[in-house]
């Protein structure tokens, strides 16, 4: 069976959406950010970064980072359908994953949701929080594009679109409006079985 470490909210959100996608055997381990959990000796005896999510295989290793994790749920549950063949939609897919963890979440949300990690006064605080909401919506928007008309961010369902969910729920909780498209897409995902699971756990 695998364990995923989860703070119910955050990017891990997006693992656990993936889990229930590929229908595997799993527990969740709930993770509270909020009260230091991630920097207990237990939980860093597992993942030394002290960050969720993080995946635990039955033979004990763990995986961390959510790219990572996507992709592995991805290979080992192939029937799944959530990895493509064609090695340009793997790249697309890789690029989308890239620029929505790395650019809109870890530049822009991060900012938004904790600009108090950066800066101590307030002046700086609330700078860093404007920025960080002028690089969200400006990813935002080039999501937007992506997407376009296609009901998913390549065609059909992959672990990018697990990715632009959890972003996309957090834009909405920051009270930030979406493109019409991004809107679409996020109240379709949200009606799926696997965001369900999600949602009822947030």
């Amino acid at each position: 069976m695998l364990t995923l470490f989860h703070s119910p909210g955050s990017c891990s959100d997006g693992i656990l959406l993936l889990l229930e996608e590929v229908r595997a055997e799993y527990e969740v381990v709930v993770i509270d950010v909020m009260k230091g959990m991630q920097r207990t000796p237990e939980f860093l005896g597992k993942n030394p970064k002290g960050k969720v999510p993080a995946l635990m295989r039955k033979d004990g290793l763990v995986l961390t980072e959510f790219q990572a994790i996507a992709f592995w749920l991805a290979k080992r549950f192939e029937t799944a359908g959530l990895w493509p063949d064609l090695l340009e939609t793997q790249c697309r897919t890789l690029e989308a994953l890239d620029f929505i963890v790395g650019s809109v979440h870890m530049r822009g949300f991060t900012l938004v949701k904790v600009p108090q990690k950066f800066q101590l006064d307030d002046k700086g605080t609330e700078d860093l929080r404007a920025f960080g909401q002028s690089e969200v919506e400006k990813g935002l928007r080039t999501l937007s594009k992506m997407l376009g008309e296609s009901p998913y961010l390549l065609g059909s369902f992959g672990i990018a679109d697990a990715a632009l969910f959890y972003v996309l729920r957090w834009a909405k909780k920051e009270g930030m409006e979406l493109p019409q498209n991004l809107e679409r897409f996020l109240t379709a995902m949200s009606e799926r079985s696997s965001a369900q699971v999600v949602i009822n756990q947030s």
